[in-house]
């Protein structure tokens, strides 16, 4: 069991380090990545995009041309689909967006095609320490699902218990949050929390314990749950927190990055390989994180199929 996000590092396979292709690499934070991951003896990589500025920053940051493997790329929509054939034929083990927008990275991610999508649907979801305690906690979807439907949300669950086992969390609880902790008509996230909640009951969600709603504070806090009195084996203790919608988990997201300063890590789940995509404001620290995890799961993924 990982218990602190920090400890990623220790389980990763240095003997056989991953290869990674990233879109768009003409950026400086890449640069650093490079240099730090290689240091580490934990990737190698494929930089692909405008291959002058690339071979440029790698010359200032007194990278060696022969441990990255340069690609060109005539603009960024080339350069993503470019990650994504490296990945389908085998070239490199994961992809990383860089320094182009997300809609363009994802449209090569998604392509049905020609795309990494594994038939099902492909979330986003944050890695962090949980507050005051030895644990890991997960909230999604911060940066793909916009408004969910109940189908949508049961699916996220599923990705979330699947990376939680991942990370040897056996049977994980699974908080549906929403603006309260009764159900109301009027909030659609209510109906929806409660109708998933039932479904894990009936064992149509497996794996994992699922309540709701809840509101945040007696989701993390057993002293608010008290005061509330409510009884329920998740309330307190969540390892998953389940946003109702993209704004929400994004907003307390990036609370957590810019008022509370937490290193995260953001993974990608639902694609026949690991996927990072982080913000292109987020820290170069909490970047290589997510690249960690990345790794850790394609590695988990190689070990299932060996």
């Amino acid at each position: 069991m990982i218990k602190r996000i920090r400890d990623i590092e220790q389980y990763l396979d240095r003997k056989h380090p991953k290869v990674i292709g990233v879109a768009a690499a003409e950026d400086q934070d890449i640069m650093e990545l490079v240099k730090e991951m290689e240091k580490r003896s934990m990737a190698r990589f494929i930089l692909v995009g405008n291959s002058e500025r690339i071979s440029e920053l790698i010359e200032k940051n007194n990278i060696s041309k022969n441990t990255v493997k340069i690609l060109h790329a005539p603009d960024h929509g080339e350069a993503a689909k470019t990650v994504v054939r490296l990945a389908k034929s085998g070239q490199c083990h994961l992809i990383m967006k860089g320094n182009l927008h997300t809609a363009l990275f994802l449209k090569a991610v998604l392509d049905r095609e020609q795309g990494l999508n594994a038939g099902k649907l492909l979330s986003q979801i944050t890695v962090y320490d949980k507050p005051g305690e030895d644990g890991i906690q997960l909230m999604t979807d911060c940066a793909m699902a916009i408004a969910p439907s109940l189908e949508d949300k049961k699916a996220i669950i599923e990705n979330a218990v699947e990376l939680m086992r991942c990370l040897g969390y056996e049977c994980p609880k699974v908080a549906l949050l929403s603006a309260l902790e009764v159900i109301n008509p009027r909030i659609p996230d209510t109906l929806d929390a409660a109708v998933l909640s039932k479904m894990c009951e009936r064992g149509q969600i497996t794996n994992c314990i699922v309540d709701g709603p809840l509101a945040l504070d007696n989701a993390v806090s057993e002293d608010a749950a008290r005061h509330k009195n409510i009884k329920s084996p998740v309330a307190g203790r969540a390892d998953i927190l389940v946003f109702p919608n993209l704004q929400t988990a994004n907003c307390v997201f990036k609370s957590l990055v810019f008022f509370a300063k937490m290193d995260t890590a953001a993974v990608i789940m639902g694609t026949k390989v690991p996927v990072v995509m982080t913000s292109r404001t987020d820290t170069v620290a909490n970047k290589m994180l997510s690249i960690m995890f990345s790794i850790y799961l394609s590695e988990k993924s190689a070990d299932s199929h060996s």
